[in-house]
């Protein structure tokens, strides 16, 4: 079984709404190739297409929104956010550190809390004609952005 990496957010944002991506490469630094990325989908769609393929592999996903920026400066702004926010988490990660190396027991603290959940049962991927509905839904979304 593989590994699925994505973000977690409120039943809100509006990044829920966006294409999504999927990310597979290798899970350990044993392998070496290329990266393959497939989509653009809607979330649900990658979601349920990542799953599918790490729980028969020994791979990682990572399933991310694709944003659809026009213009450089949407860009620079894109990166500029993803910047502040890496400083940000540093500034946590320095703060933490003041109070303690807490890594002695966050490996049992995950255990405990992998014994307390469910087994997740295993979704279904979409089929194809639904995938390509949701290519349809994207491509209607990414013509009509900038109107």
């Amino acid at each position: 079984m593989g590994a699925l990496v994505t973000l977690d957010l409120p039943d809100d944002s509006p990044m829920l709404g966006l294409p999504w991506i999927i990310t597979f490469g290798p899970l350990g630094d044993d392998d070496e190739w290329e990266p393959v990325v497939c989509g653009p989908y809607e979330r649900p769609h990658a979601l349920a297409l990542a799953e599918a393929v790490v729980a028969e592999e020994q791979l990682m996903a990572v399933v991310e929104p694709l944003l659809p920026a026009l213009t450089p400066e949407e860009i620079r702004g894109e990166i500029a956010a993803a910047q502040i926010a890496a400083e940000d988490e540093a500034a946590r990660i320095d703060e933490a550190d003041l109070y303690g190396d807490f890594e002695d027991v966050i490996d049992e603290e995950l255990e405990l809390a992998a014994e307390r959940q469910p087994e997740p049962e295993p979704v279904t991927p979409p089929s194809r004609d639904e995938v390509r509905a949701g290519l349809a839904r994207i491509a209607a979304l990414l013509t009509a952005r900038g109107d």
